[in-house]
């Protein structure tokens, strides 16, 4: 029965989930089970178009990249896939109705990733972003709203400005990670072989404005996702609230982390949050 096979290819995606990423599974845990098992779907299937391009250095990763988009679009196409992670993505794709553009603008992005290794021009950099973060909100936003295309048009600039904060966090918390080992350096205008404070100023308050556009929307999301959404928000808040206070250069060295004592912190003052209608 194909139902056994969905319940396989869901499971699959929250698994994936958890595995890679213990900070956006807390997150996910924190939505409406209406809506959670749709947010894994979508998050197993970019998590592994990006491992293909960020980690199997000893294949051949054009191939599997290539392999994968052609299977990506033959699962849409069909409805099935027998790779359980693109089967449970098709699925919630169809479900919302979720516009291609979003899953080509991403991909386009996780193709540059396997040649490209810097981003010279603001045009640039903004259309790597926009591929590579802020439709990955938008895809989201289309769960958050349940397909409402009036309240998706309405939260469409905040969603973008939020996922273009997350992912910003991550370059500079990644930034050894990226420059040293993958070679890549994502903002332009700044020497990342030596990072000074003046660029770090700039560029968190590049952060902190789509920090601030984003919660704009997300105190008018549904009941069902708000908790989650916004404990993601302060999460990833305090990262950067910590990347703020370290030296520029140490940040090349290590990479700062949210300590899980801290985590906890902040999913009990995200709950009181909500439930208090703070924001």
């Amino acid at each position: 029965m194909k139902s056994i096979f969905d319940v396989v290819s869901r499971t699959c995606s929250k698994e994936v989930t958890n595995a890679y990423s213990t900070s956006f599974s807390s997150a996910t845990k924190m939505l409406a089970p209406s809506i959670r098992q749709d947010i894994y779907n979508i998050y197993g299937f970019v998590r592994f178009a990006d491992e293909i391009v960020d980690s199997f250095h000893d294949y051949d990763k054009e191939k599997l990249f290539n392999d994968f988009e052609t299977d990506l679009y033959k699962a849409l196409a069909d409805k099935i896939s027998l790779n359980p992670i693109l089967n449970a993505f098709q699925e919630t794709v169809h479900k919302y109705n979720i516009d291609k553009e979003l899953y080509v603008a991403f991909m386009k992005s996780m193709r540059l990733d396997l040649h490209k290794s810097d981003y010279l021009s603001i045009e640039e950099y903004k259309e790597y972003i926009y591929g590579s973060a802020d439709v990955v909100g938008l895809m989201c936003l289309k769960v958050f709203v349940k397909g409402d295309q009036k309240k998706y048009d309405q939260l469409k600039e905040s969603a973008m400005s939020l996922g273009s904060a997350f992912q910003k966090v991550n370059f500079l918390r990644d930034l050894k990670a990226d420059f040293e080992d993958l070679n890549r350096s994502y903002f332009p205008n700044t020497n990342l072989d030596q990072l000074d404070e003046e660029s770090k100023k700039r560029i968190i308050a590049e952060i902190e404005e789509d920090f601030r556009k984003g919660l704009n929307g997300i105190i008018h999301l549904p009941v069902e996702a708000k908790f989650g959404v916004y404990t993601a928000y302060i999460y990833y808040k305090k990262l950067l609230y910590k990347l703020k206070q370290t030296p520029s250069l140490e940040i090349k060295k290590k990479r700062i982390r949210v300590s899980d004592y801290q985590k906890a912190g902040l999913l009990a003052k995200s709950y009181i949050s909500c439930r208090l209608n703070l924001i």
